[in-house]
């Protein structure tokens, strides 16, 4: 058994290792895949003459159903399907990983991780339009749909299927392996401290059993993901608008009581983002900790939200670009910032220790300093972000075993069983080299998913551009059933 351990986390760190090669770039060490799904943001945003600040008016038209006919196939609703996407990318990292990036880049990185949010709108366009446009609908009305169907089908339109079905199959594969881990067991074990943490601690009932916690989850979980994505759509339409209302307002309980501070933050966060130290090196290593913690946060070109989009009731693919535009700018943009501007007004990120008390703590600290009992609502926020990114990825793992094993209902049940051991195993694990391994997983799926987005560029403008200016033209019927 030492020896499979062993095995595997020598693996995991191998893997870790190449997926997060860096490069030497103004005397800062550079991730090459952080500067690969940022670059793209940049393309897609030119490509697609920056919809992400022409488009929010429509997209929000589409989520209120104004151009949704009933009739269309699919199995969610628009609102539905940005809400299982929304919950996948909210969790951990709008909590955890933002305190991490002002602990170490100052508050300067939100700058950029806001930035990188906007850039993120247009990559997940592209991604959640093809998504819709190359999926499949079973005899039984259900569909399958994500980077898996339009890397394989889109690619061999062009007359590429051999290369498309390879990146189809390392998509899939990465898929499975990020759902297990990052989307599972590390939201597991994050939420079972957390619980341990308000429940007592090392005098907690739990503390010497947090598999018990794990068994509570994965029978929740299993109870919502048996019924698929409208049973796990039905979930979060209802808990994400809930958990993102709740942490928005504790957050801004905390701006309330530091009104007067507030201008002098947002200089901070402009300052600290062009001027750190006055010199390239830094400013490229806030730059690069705030996109970094942007691409972890919302995922924009990582392919997974597409695996949820491509549900919706639609027959227009880009109707589901313009609402997965929404997805990095509630996630980062709002969440992400929210959490930044209470870190740095209550002077949490500036302690010494920062490092050791971690990216959850720091957090809870900032909110401590208004009210003492907050780390209560902190741990209600993480168990319900954990909560629904499981449930949300075990949908997206479901999927890619899917397409691997064409749609079998055999190896969806056999998923099913897997994922919920995993929430159990994950719960009482050290998580160390999982984590490694699957962050690796998960950002891996960018390679494969965004070659196939440059090679169908000119296809996903055609759909956007096309139907955008359909819309302008009064020529998109609208209804009237909301």
């Amino acid at each position: 058994m030492d020896r499979l351990v062993e095995g595997f986390n020598t693996l995991s760190d191998w893997i870790t290792t190449t997926v997060f090669y860096a490069v030497p770039l103004f005397g800062t060490e550079v991730p090459l895949i952080v500067l690969w799904l940022v670059i793209a943001g940049g393309f897609f945003t030119v490509w697609f003459g920056f919809m992400q600040f022409r488009g929010p008016k429509l997209a929000i038209d589409l989520v209120r159903g104004k151009y949704s006919d009933p009739d269309d196939a699919g199995e969610v609703s628009h609102f539905q399907a940005l809400a299982t996407a929304v919950s996948g990318t909210v969790g951990l990292g709008n909590i955890a990983g933002v305190a991490i990036a002002i602990s170490l880049g100052g508050p300067g990185a939100t700058f950029w991780m806001i930035l990188a949010g906007l850039l993120g709108m247009a990559t997940k366009m592209a991604e959640c339009t093809l998504g819709v446009k190359y999926r499949r609908v079973r005899e039984d009305g259900s569909v399958s749909g994500g980077p898996m169907y339009y890397l394989q089908y889109g690619l061999a339109e062009r007359g590429m299927a051999g290369f498309g079905k390879v990146l189809a199959v390392i998509f899939a594969i990465c898929m499975v392996g990020g759902s297990l881990g990052g989307g599972n067991m590390f939201q597991s074990n994050q939420a079972t401290s957390q619980i341990i943490g308000v429940t007592g601690g090392e005098d907690s009932i739990f503390a010497g059993a947090p598999w018990i916690v794990g068994l509570i989850f994965a029978a929740l979980a299993g109870a919502v993901i048996i019924g698929g994505i409208k049973s796990i759509a039905r979930v979060t339409e209802k808990v994400v608008p809930f958990m993102a209302i709740l942490y928005v307002l504790a957050c801004l309980i905390v701006l309330g009581a530091n009104l007067g501070s507030i201008p002098s933050a947002f200089g901070s966060i402009v300052s600290g983002a062009f001027s750190p130290d006055g010199v390239a090196g830094g400013l490229i290593g806030v730059l690069i900790i705030g996109f970094q913690r942007a691409a972890f946060s919302n995922e924009a070109g990582l392919g997974s939200a597409s695996v949820a989009h491509s549900a919706v009731k639609t027959n227009e693919p880009a109707t589901e670009g313009f609402v997965a535009m929404l997805e990095p700018f509630i996630d980062t943009v709002v969440i992400c910032t929210m959490t930044a501007l209470a870190i740095i007004i209550s002077g949490a990120w500036d302690d010494p220790d920062a490092e050791s008390i971690g990216g959850v703590g720091l957090t809870s600290r900032a909110f401590e300093s208004v009210m003492p009992w907050f780390p209560y609502v902190l741990a209600v926020a993480v168990v319900l972000f954990a909560f629904s990114t499981m449930i949300s990825w075990s949908y997206y793992g479901m999927k890619a075993l899917g397409y691997m094993f064409g749609d079998s209902v055999l190896a969806e049940s056999i998923y099913k069983g897997i994922f919920l051991i995993f929430t159990v195993v994950g719960s009482a694990a050290a998580l160390g080299p999982v984590i490694n391994f699957s962050d690796s997983m998960i950002f891996l799926m960018g390679i494969p998913n965004l070659i196939g987005l440059y090679l169908l560029a000119t296809v996903v403008r055609r759909e956007v551009l096309g139907y955008y200016d359909r819309v302008q033209r009064g020529e998109v019927k609208q209804y009237s059933h909301h």
